[in-house]
Order: structure tokens, then sequence, then C-alpha cells
């Protein structure tokens, strides 16, 4: 089973917020009913389910999102 996170753009490591935002999960009977989650919930997560944790890369330009009408 692999959980696919990535890094939030606004979060800063001084600040008391989560810093992942869950992608998708592949395989297994996970469900995750969180948007955002803090690394130490994510790795907690993964050993107990034997998940490995795939951390996805960000661009760095912010490029896409937003909302579409």
């Amino acid at each position: 089973m692999k959980i696919f996170v990535r890094e939030r753009r606004r979060s800063d490591r001084g600040n008391q917020r989560p810093r992942y935002r869950v992608v998708g999960v592949q395989g297994g009977d996970l469900k995750i009913y969180v948007k955002r989650i803090r690394k130490c919930e994510l790795e907690e997560i993964a050993e107990n389910t034997g998940a490995e944790v795939v951390y996805l890369p960000r661009d760095g330009e912010g490029k896409g999102g937003g909302k579409t009408e």
C-alpha cells in the first residue's frame, strides 16, 4: 500500500498547522478523512498499516491550482 502526499504551499515550519496534504492512496482498504495531515500522524498511520509514504515533488513556482470558472 502507498500513501501519496505533497507539502502544502502555505505551510511554514514555525506555525502550528498541518504541513502535508494527502493526494491519494493506492491498494489496501484505507480511508483518510482529513484534507491536511501532520507528518507524525502520517508516519503513525503508515507504520500501523504497513504502507509506504510517497512524497510528491512541488514545482516551486505555484503553477496550476486556483479555481477555474
